[in-house]
């Protein structure tokens, strides 16, 4: 999301006009290209958000003998969120992780209401687990359909956002591994829609 209001800024202040646009961020150079309102301003940009990344060495997540975490058991995980309750059966969780980089670290959970996660209780928890040696962006996905999906994010170092853009990527990989999503979707947000497509994998 910050790297699209970045085309925006460069585009509509004069200071590239370049299509695509190349921006350097701090693990590569992605490319954007965006369509134009009636007054030659930005309207909404397109990011090629290149390979995910996969394996749980380069992610990192610390799980010994495994070279990928999609649908990886994590009851452990879940076990030692404070103070046990019945969140678990309330919004019918998939105790199953998907761990993705988009360039950030990424841990994806299914469930049946996402309204029903006690995310700002759940998110402090997971981001600093022991799983996780650089911390993690935390995210549970709703299945509303094959091409659309509701999600909710804890943020490392932010907390509870509106939107998360990798963070919708890796949700987007997830849901196309596990065979539950289609390899373009809508990601709602509670800060609006996201409009995905799986090209790289």
């Amino acid at each position: 999301n910050g790297i699209r209001c970045v085309a925006k800024l460069a585009h509509d202040h004069g200071i590239s006009t370049a299509r695509p646009m190349k921006v350097q961020t701090a693990s590569d150079v992605l490319l954007l290209d965006y369509r134009l309102n009636d007054d030659d301003k930005v309207d909404s940009v397109t990011v090629d958000m290149g390979q995910p990344v996969l394996d749980i060495a380069q992610i990192p997540v610390d799980l010994p003998g495994q070279q990928r975490a999609i649908d990886h058991p994590c009851t452990d995980l879940f076990d030692e969120m404070p103070p046990p309750d019945d969140w678990h059966q309330r919004c019918g969780l998939d105790a199953r992780m998907s761990c993705i980089s988009m360039g950030n670290p990424h841990v994806v959970f299914f469930c049946d209401h996402v309204d029903q996660v006690p995310l700002e209780r759940l998110g402090p928890v997971i981001e600093h687990h022991r799983l996780f040696p650089q911390r993690v962006n935390a995210h549970f996905v709703q299945i509303q359909s094959p091409s659309q999906i509701t999600m909710r994010t804890w943020e490392r170092g932010s907390g509870l956002t509106q939107a998360c853009g990798t963070g919708a990527c890796a949700v987007c990989v997830a849901g196309s591994l596990r065979q539950q999503c289609e390899r373009q979707i809508i990601a709602h947000l509670p800060g609006g829609d996201l409009e995905l497509s799986l090209i790289h994998i």
